[in-house]
C-alpha cells in the first residue's frame, strides 16, 4: 500500500469513527471522545509528516517589525519568496527559514490583484524551491498545509473547487451626489477604515491620495480599485475647510459581525476576498499560517494557502493561478535587478 493510499484510508476511517459517534447517546462521553479523535491530532500529523517533510525546507516564516506575519513559500533557487502581501505592514522585514536562521529580506514585486508579494533573501547559499503541480483535487479530497521546518499546521477538504471570491474590500461610507455632483458622505460604517480615521456625515471627499475627485462616480470607481489592508489618504471638505485624513480599507464582512460573530469565527487575515479563483477548505489556519504551500495526499503542492475566512473556511490560490503570477513577478524581480 502506498503512503497515498495509506493516508486517505486512515483519515476515512477516521470520519467514518466521528460520525458513529454521534450516534452516542451520553453527551458529555460524546463531547470527550470528538476531542480525542480531531482530524489534524497528533496521531494523524505524525501520519501525514512524511508528505509534509517533501517541501520542509521551502517552507519559511516571514517576520515584520519582530512579529511573525505570514509564512512564504521559496519558489526559486537563487533566494526568492513568495507570500502573502497584505500581512507585510510594518519594517524590516525579516526570514526565518527551516534551520531557524533569521535573514534579512526586501519586497522585490508585487501583486495586488492576487495579494502576492515577491520577497528576496540576500544569502550566500542555494535554496530549495517548491516544485508546483497544476492538478485540481477534487471536492472532499484531503489537504495538508505544511509549516516551516517539518510541522504540518493541519489537515482538511476541500469545500469547493477554484471560483472567483468577490472583492469586498470598502472604505466603509455611504455616497450621495451633492448639488454640484460632488461625493458627500451621507453615513459612516460603524468599526470601518472611515470611522477610525474620523469621517464624519456630511463631509465631502475631494481627493484620494492627492487626486482630485471631481464627481461621486469618480470617488466610487478610485475606491472599487482598492483592497483591504490597503491604506488612503482622504482630502476631506468640512464646513469650507479642508482636511487631511488617513484611512484603511476593510472587508464589509468584517464590519458587518456582532462581537459574538467575531469570537466564533477567530482571528482572520486583514484580506480575505477579491481571489480571481481560489479553493475553499476547510482547514483551520491562523492569519499567520498563510502564505505557504498547499499539498494533496500525493504530496504535490496544489496551492497557496492565502487567506483564513472564517472559523473553518480558508482559501488557496490555485498552482493554475499561482504559477503565472510568480512568473511575472520573478521577471520583475530579476529586472529590476539588472
Amino acid at each position: 500500500m502506498n503512503m497515498r493510499v495509506a493516508i486517505v484510508a486512515v483519515l476515512t476511517c477516521f470520519v467514518q469513527v466521528s460520525f458513529a459517534q454521534l450516534e452516542l447517546d451520553d453527551v458529555p462521553e460524546r463531547f470527550s471522545l470528538g476531542v480525542s479523535n480531531r482530524r489534524d491530532n497528533g496521531e494523524m500529523t505524525a501520519l501525514v509528516r512524511p508528505v509534509a517533510n517533501k517541501f520542509a525546507s521551502s517552507v519559511v516564516q516571514v517576520v515584520c517589525g519582530g512579529r511573525p506575519v505570514t509564512l512564504g513559500t521559496i519558489v526559486s533557487s537563487d533566494g526568492y519568496v513568495l507570500t502573502k502581501q497584505s500581512e507585510l505592514t510594518t519594517d524590516p522585514i525579516r526570514i526565518r527559514l527551516h534551520d531557524d536562521r533569521l535573514i534579512d529580506a526586501r519586497v522585490a514585486s508585487v501583486r495586488k490583484s492576487s495579494d502576492l508579494a515577491l520577497l528576496k533573501i540576500d544569502a550566500p547559499q542555494g535554496f530549495t524551491p517548491i516544485q508546483w503541480s497544476t492538478d485540481s483535487p477534487p471536492v472532499g479530497s484531503f489537504l495538508i498545509s505544511p509549516g516551516r521546518g517539518a510541522r504540518t499546521i493541519s489537515i482538511g477538504v476541500v469545500s469547493v473547487l477554484a471560483r472567483p471570491v468577490q472583492h469586498q474590500g470598502k472604505l466603509g461610507v455611504h455616497l450621495v451626489d451633492d448639488s454640484d455632483g460632488r461625493a458627500r458622505v451621507q453615513t459612516v460604517i460603524r468599526d470601518s477604515g472611515a470611522e477610525l480615521a474620523g469621517v464624519e456625515p456630511n463631509d465631502r471627499i475631494v481627493a484620494i491620495n492627492g487626486q482630485a475627485e471631481l464627481s461621486g462616480n469618480s470617488v466610487v470607481k478610485t475606491l472599487k480599485a482598492m483592497y483591504a489592508g490597503e491604506s488612503v489618504r482622504l482630502t476631506i471638505e468640512r464646513l469650507g475647510t479642508l482636511l487631511e485624513m488617513d484611512a484603511t480599507i476593510r472587508e464589509y464582512n468584517l464590519m458587518q459581525e456582532s462581537e459574538n460573530d467575531s469570537k466564533i469565527n477567530g482571528p482572520r487575515n486583514i484580506r480575505l476576498s477579491g481571489f480571481d479563483r481560489a479553493i475553499q477548505h476547510d482547514t483551520v489556519l491562523d492569519p499567520d499560517e498563510c502564505g505557504g504551500p498547499v499539498l494533496d495526499t500525493n504530496g504535490q503542492a496544489i496551492g497557496l494557502n492565502i487567506a483564513r475566512a472564517g472559523r473553518v473556511m480558508s482559501y488557496a490560490l490555485p498552482s493554475s493561478l499561482v504559477i503565472p503570477e510568480m512568473t511575472l513577478l520573478l521577471e520583475e524581480a530579476r529586472s529590476a535587478a539588472r
